[in-house]
């Protein structure tokens, strides 16, 4: 791509990118390659990314998630330099800082003053630039005297406390953070977090790696999803986070992924009346729960699962047993959910789970922690759930999501889950700190002096 094609509004621009490694069994092999001793192919080609396009607007703070092995780290690495793709483009606008995996850009011999200096010159840094911010680096790394010992000698908390100081103090335009913040304590990741939000004010983008989906729904404007190399998509954190479960328990259908034959047993099940009752009652359930949130054809409404279960019917009602979904703070309330069975099952597990508007897990539970119920069941079986307990979380609206699940052997299954099928409205005169309120009694007396 050429750097006139790009938009000026546009940090980074990834233009259908793949890798391909080549992996071969013995390393004889790769040296008779090498120098063209044989004609036959030794390896075997393992794509860590596969045509992936994506673009970063300037001032965008964009979230990468997916399992381990998905091409997260390789995409990042790409586009900081550090490596080539085997085709496809990149082209970056603005001057890049990256925080990669421990030991990237340091030398381990240096120390860690040694080491700034280092990564300063690496980025086009004077002597006097680098000093200028030497105050501002030592001060956010906070890790004393031992800045004048030889960074081999650091642990990985006091490592990544100076490679993320060096990083957001040499201006950078463009911040590449890859999961590095996750062996800081948790005062660390709470300062190196509010820097980011000091970043998005300032209209600096910023690109993160991260396992911690709490994070990438509160801070990233804009996730990508990927999986084995594959961009399965891009969008609000909420919901790419809600595909990335989804991938998580097998429920989500890959692309290219071949269609898998259907088994007696399943056609058998597909065909039975009860299962076809069930198809018709859960979209009543959806349609009852968009009623309830009060917009029929805007529902988030996301379902999925192996079907040996069935969510029919979900609600909630106040501490005087009446239907609502707004809930009074500080009062009791209850959770229903009705299920039906449609094969014999050893322990199915009920569940519920609070999220904000934009995806954040708020809190949740089910019936294995709460050790409520761990009984088998028979296909035809009708349970009903009721969760009680006093609501706390502040003032505002929630959404409520549902999931019957299950061990089969060590295998976790997803028998229905229903996401966000409940938009709940808490009702308080006082809200306190966060999503939770702990309910304090304050006491406040004089003392002599």
């Amino acid at each position: 791509m050429e750097e006139n094609a790009v938009n000026a509004r546009t940090a980074i621009a990834v233009e259908h990118v793949s890798k391909v490694y080549k992996l071969y069994d013995k390393p004889m092999d790769r040296l008779k390659e090498a120098l063209k001793l044989t004609r036959q192919q030794k390896y075997r080609e393992a794509h860590a990314l596969s045509d992936i396009s994506f673009d970063v607007g300037q001032g965008e703070c964009v979230g990468i998630i997916g399992t381990n092995g998905s091409g997260k780290s390789t995409i990042l690495k790409i586009i900081t330099g550090v490596l080539n793709p085997t085709s496809g483009s990149v082209t970056v606008n603005g001057r890049i800082s990256a925080l990669l995996e421990l030991g990237a850009g340091f030398n381990m011999e240096y120390s860690g003053i040694e080491n700034i200096y280092l990564n300063g010159t690496m980025n086009g840094f004077s002597n006097e630039e680098i000093e200028a911010r030497m105050q501002d680096i030592l001060d956010f790394a906070d890790i004393g005297d031992y800045v004048h010992q030889p960074v081999k000698t650091y642990s990985s908390g006091m490592f990544v406390r100076l490679a993320f100081s060096v990083a957001i103090n040499i201006d950078p335009e463009i911040l590449i953070v890859d999961e590095a913040l996750s062996v800081g304590d948790v005062f660390f990741q709470a300062k190196c977090y509010h820097k980011f939000d000091e970043f998005k004010k300032m209209g600096k983008t910023i690109m993160i790696v991260s396992h911690d989906l709490s994070s990438i729904a509160k801070y990233c404007d804009r996730v990508i999803l990927l999986n084995r190399g594959v961009k399965l998509g891009e969008g609000s954190p909420k919901a790419m986070i809600d595909d990335y479960k989804r991938v998580l328990v097998g429920q989500y259908e890959l692309p290219g992924q071949p269609e898998l034959p259907i088994s007696k047993a399943e056609q058998n099940l597909l065909n039975d009346a009860e299962v076809q009752e069930a198809v018709q009652t859960q979209a009543a359930v959806q349609k009852r729960a968009r009623q309830q949130s009060g917009d029929e054809q805007e529902s988030k409404i996301l379902e999925y699962g192996t079907r040996q279960a069935d969510i029919e019917e979900i609600y909630l009602t106040d501490d005087r047993g009446t239907r609502t979904n707004s809930i009074l703070k500080g009062l009791e309330f209850h959770i229903y959910m009705r299920v039906r069975f449609y094969q014999d099952l050893p322990a199915p597990i009920f569940a519920f789970s609070f999220k904000t508007a934009k995806g954040t897990e708020i809190t949740g539970t089910n019936t294995m922690f709460e050790k409520a119920f761990l009984e088998p069941v028979r296909a035809g079986d009708r349970k009903e759930v009721c969760f009680t307990q006093k609501m706390s979380l502040q003032g505002g609206e929630y959404l409520l999501s549902f999931g019957v699940t299950g061990y089969e052997g060590d295998d976790f299954k997803v028998y229905h889950r229903l996401y966000d099928a409940l938009d709940v409205t808490v009702v308080s005169d006082k809200n306190t700190v966060g999503y939770y309120d702990m309910d304090s009694t304050v006491v406040v007396r004089s003392v002599e002096a």
